[in-house]
């Protein structure tokens, strides 16, 4: 059974990032293109809440007994398949984590222009995640 406690540390952790991502995204894309500060910032932090939402679905999988994901897409698949979010949902954040194999794979090749338009999708996919696992943490905890 998975542990609230660990999922709730790791939804804090997630919650705090997508919130600097939110809180450092300057209004105006050019001045995101023109700060390479900017964009590091903001590519870590949001690097760090998908992992941790990653983190989250293969945790919830394997503790459940859904099975071992192969990657971090299916990890949200399976938990579309059982419910915790839907099969749409679990679709925009395996093209999220496609946005975060990016960011930790491919420096040369990351794309601020594409990365300033993904990120708005990104965080809204993200904060309906961290909602369908606080559902799922107080229904473990009996809430």
């Amino acid at each position: 059974m998975t542990v609230p406690l660990i999922l709730l540390k790791k939804l804090a952790m997630l919650r705090e990032h997508a919130a600097r991502v939110r809180r450092r995204r300057p209004p105006a894309q050019a001045t995101f293109e023109a700060d390479i500060d900017v964009q590091d910032a903001l590519a870590l932090s949001f690097l760090v809440a998908v992992q941790e939402a990653n983190d989250i679905a293969m945790h919830i999988a394997a503790d459940e007994g859904w099975g071992l994901p192969g990657s971090y897409a299916e990890a949200f698949e399976i938990l579309a398949r059982n419910s915790v979010i839907t099969v749409d949902h679990a679709r925009e954040l395996g093209g999220v984590a496609s946005v975060r194999n990016r960011i930790a794979h491919g420096y040369a090749s990351l794309d601020p222009g594409r990365l300033w338009i993904e990120l708005p999708a990104g965080l809204d996919a993200l904060e309906r995640f961290v909602e369908a696992i606080a559902r799922l943490a107080d229904r473990a905890s009996g809430a």
